[in-house]
């Protein structure tokens, strides 16, 4: 199917910015739609951003205005600018790729393994 990895988290104070990168691989597979997950400890995983081939994005409304979600179609790699980071932002961020693989075209979703985001004073 497709293998995808994170990276860019880390330690940021409150009111700062990361940039988290998506890297796909994987030739015999067709991504459609790639996004960008959350999970904080004791909460479900949420939905924060997607972006679909042709541009189109959607967004969890906590992060309207603050969080730019962006691809790079060439090099299968999604991006995630976060910017006015609050501490309610802490969480695993976890890459998401849905698309088709070989001859038949089979429907597949992957997740990547998830990079830390800690916001904290």
């Amino acid at each position: 199917q497709v293998q995808l990895v994170e990276s860019g988290g880390g330690l940021v104070q409150p009111g700062g910015s990361l940039r988290l990168s998506c890297a796909a691989s994987g030739s015999s597979s067709r991504i459609k739609t790639m996004g960008w997950h959350r999970q904080a400890p004791g909460k479900q995983r949420e939905l924060v951003a997607t972006i679909t081939g042709d541009g189109s994005t959607n967004y969890t409304d906590s992060v309207k205005g603050r969080f730019a979600i962006s691809r790079n179609i060439a090099q299968n790699t999604v991006y995630l600018q976060m910017n006015s980071l609050k501490s309610e932002d802490t969480a695993v961020y976890y890459c998401y790729a849905r698309g088709t693989t070989g001859r038949n075209y089979a429907e597949f979703g992957s997740w990547g393994q998830g990079t830390q985001v800690t916001v904290s004073s």
